[in-house]
């Protein structure tokens, strides 16, 4: 009797085919497996049912993923600082691409629309801080790119400031050569209507360090997505985040650390508090160690505090090892309301519950204020955190 290919003792194989289909469907087996391109016509329509994009606000950022984007240069001030230089760059500048490539529609919308990119160089050994500005970017749909390249061994603090009104896809490529070490702080104090999706991509080199620090407190939907490779040996990064989401916002982040070399080290934090009615806060972190990262030390964690009803936070960590030989890896994740005991304290010394409620969720972010090295921002952010506190019921 001829044998039914298609089954065996009664059952049948799947409909999508047997591994040795030809048409067959084969999941993404690892974080780094995922499809890259830089035009979006590479990219199948967006659903809202892929696992990228189906905690975002589809309809919100539509335009982004879909329509023409406007990639002229734009407005834009920026501090004066020894050793440093701001200036555009051309499409075929050589450090583009070089950190890495879009995973998904909206990013390679932006790729394909810039005109020119806006790039950021670092060469001094004494450490520089610089500040970049924009606030003038309008209503209409829009395409960014900007480099931020630190040349071996120098030092320096770049803030990348986001205010005003702004519909605006872009990506961030970060250099950081061999020896360097970098901070990038990415401010996002939008407009309330305001739409930003950014995907940041940073490679970092041997004995190199990139802290890149987060915050998200004004727009009606931001989504910033860093990346980080580890490409050589000694090789640092960390990475912190800071958000508050207000009624009817949407704060996302996906971050992403890659150890490629052997003997790196990474440390990943975001921290975020959440009030009033459909604030809504997004938080991905997946962590690979590749095959040749032995030696690898890496710890991930979020954790977020729910200051009234209505609010929704999805934290999701992730981690995958592909070697044994490693120093030490972990993640974890936390949502939860203020702590009773603490406020019974601070109440039982005579503080109100208003103010006692507010200390608590100073003292809960302020690790990741404290991050910040530029101290005139790290005492405007603190003031920011306290516009957003005045918001908070009692």
């Amino acid at each position: 009797m001829p044998v039914d290919s298609t089954t065996e003792h009664g059952n049948r194989v799947h409909s999508d085919g047997g591994w040795d289909a030809a048409d067959r469907f084969v999941p993404i087996q690892t974080r780094s497996g995922r499809f890259t391109a830089v035009d979006p016509a590479d990219f199948p329509e967006v659903t809202g049912r892929e696992s990228i994009w189906k905690l975002t606000p589809l309809p919100l950022v539509t335009a982004l993923i879909n329509d023409q984007l406007d990639g002229s240069t734009y407005a834009f001030e920026a501090t004066d600082a020894a050793g440093a230089t701001v200036e555009w760059v051309s499409r075929d500048d050589a450090r583009i691409g070089t950190t890495g490539k879009p995973e998904e529609k909206a990013s390679a919308n932006a790729w394909h629309s810039f005109e020119k990119a806006l790039a950021i160089k670092v060469t001094s050994d004494e450490h520089v801080e610089l500040t970049v500005s924009r606030s003038a970017l309008g209503s209409g749909a829009r395409a960014g790119h900007t480099i931020i390249e630190a040349k071996p061994n120098s030092v320096a603090t770049v803030v990348l400031q986001n205010s005003g009104g702004a519909l605006l896809s872009e990506n961030v490529e970060i250099i950081v050569g061999d020896g360097a070490h970098l901070t990038v702080i990415s401010m996002q104090e939008w407009d309330e209507d305001a739409v930003h999706l950014s995907s940041h991509f940073a490679t970092v080199g041997r004995d190199a360090r990139l802290k890149h620090i987060v915050v998200s407190l004004g727009g009606k939907v931001v989504r910033v997505n860093p990346s980080t490779h580890l490409v050589e040996q000694g090789a640092d990064a960390e990475l912190f985040g800071l958000y508050f989401a207000d009624a009817g916002q949407h704060l996302e982040q996906r971050v992403y650390v890659e150890h490629v070399a052997a003997n790196t080290r990474s440390r990943v934090n975001y921290k975020g508090a959440l009030n009033g009615d459909g604030a809504h806060t997004v938080w991905v972190g997946d962590v690979l160690i590749g095959k040749r990262a032995a030696g690898t030390d890496t710890y991930e964690q979020n954790r977020n505090l729910v200051l009234s009803e209505g609010t929704r936070a999805d934290s999701i960590p992730n981690l995958e090892i592909e070697t044994g030989d490693i120093l030490g890896a972990g993640h974890a994740s936390a949502t939860g309301r203020f702590d009773d005991e603490q406020l019974f304290y601070l109440q039982s010394r005579g503080i109100s519950e208003r103010e006692a409620r507010r200390l608590v969720v100073l003292g809960f972010l302020s690790e990741i204020v404290q991050k910040v090295d530029a101290g005139a921002l790290r005492d405007r952010l603190a003031l920011a955190i306290e516009v957003e506190l005045a918001g908070v019921a009692s």
